[in-house]
């Protein structure tokens, strides 16, 4: 039996500013937007080059939800986007507005740095080693 992760629920404030960030600050593809009526949307983006894990983009409903963007991961990195060429991914984010919390570092596992999205989510961003 095979089994694959498809999505990931991020809760968002709005569609169209999360779609604008991951798209654009974060060079993800929009690989579906579906209106599901009553200002719901089926929102789902991947990083370029994805086939098997997205994003689904989730608007908040309620005040709960609301008090959730940005710390559904209690402060700790809760999102890993992993690159075969982390300087080139790293210079375009900053380029591109990303707010990068350390200089990259060297592990023995891969070259790494913890940035955070437009509303405050903790990801990594890392080139495992052996991949160049």
């Amino acid at each position: 039996m095979k089994q694959t992760l498809s999505l990931v629920a991020l809760v968002v404030d709005d569609y169209d500013e999360a779609i604008a960030h991951y798209t654009g600050a974060l060079g993800f593809d929009l690989l579906e937007d579906t209106d599901r009526g009553n200002g719901k949307r089926w929102v789902r983006v991947a990083p370029r080059g994805s086939s098997e894990t997205g994003l689904l983009l989730a608007k908040a409903g309620d005040d709960a939800q609301r008090a959730r963007i940005g710390d559904q991961h209690g402060g700790r990195v809760g999102f890993f986007l992993q690159t075969d060429d982390f300087w080139r991914d790293h210079a375009a984010m900053k380029a591109n507005g990303i707010e990068f919390l350390e200089d990259p570092r060297e592990e023995p596992y891969a070259t790494v740095a913890v940035f955070r999205d437009r509303y405050g989510n903790r990801w990594d961003l890392l080139q495992p080693r052996g991949e160049a």
